[in-house]
C-alpha cells in the first residue's frame, strides 16, 4: 500500500514555498532598490522634500536600510530584525513619495497617477514585512 501523504502535508508544504518565493523576492528587491540609491544618487536626491537637510547623505541612508534589511531578512536567525528594519525605511521614505505626488509637475517624466499610486504601494510593502517577520 503506498503511502499518502496527508492533505494538510501538501498545504503546509505549499505555504512554505510561497512564503519562501516572497521572502526572497522582497528580500532582493530591497538589496538591489537599495543599491540603486548609491548607482544612480542623483535620482534620489531629486526627489527628496526641500525641507530634509543633508538629501545625499539620507539618500545613502535609505540605500544602506534597504540592503541591510533586504539581506537580514533572507536568514531566519535575522530576520525579524530585517522585517522591522524595511517596515521603518518604508515609514521614513514616505515623506519623499508624498511630495513628489503633491508636486508631481515637477516630475513630468513620472505619470502623475503612478506617483499617488505608489503611496498605497508603502503600506502594502509594510504588510509584506509584516507577514515575513
Amino acid at each position: 500500500m503506498p503511502h499518502q501523504i496527508p492533505l494538510n502535508s501538501k498545504a503546509c508544504t505549499l505555504h512554505s514555498l510561497m512564503r519562501n518565493l516572497l521572502l526572497w523576492t522582497l528580500g532582493v528587491l530591497m538589496i538591489l532598490a537599495g543599491a540603486n540609491h548609491f548607482l544612480n544618487p542623483r535620482f534620489y536626491t531629486q526627489i527628496m522634500p526641500p525641507y530634509l537637510p543633508f538629501p545625499l547623505e539620507l539618500v545613502w541612508l535609505s540605500g544602506v536600510l534597504e540592503i541591510v534589511g533586504g539581506a537580514l531578512l533572507l536568514f531566519p536567525a535575522t530576520r525579524g530584525f530585517g522585517a522591522w528594519t524595511l517596515i521603518a525605511t518604508f515609514v521614513l521614505v514616505f515623506p519623499a513619495n508624498l511630495h513628489m505626488a503633491l508636486n508631481a509637475g515637477s516630475y513630468s517624466s513620472i505619470p502623475a497617477w503612478l506617483l499617488w499610486g505608489r503611496l498605497p504601494l508603502q503600506g502594502l510593502l509594510i504588510w509584506w514585512a509584516y507577514s515575513l517577520r
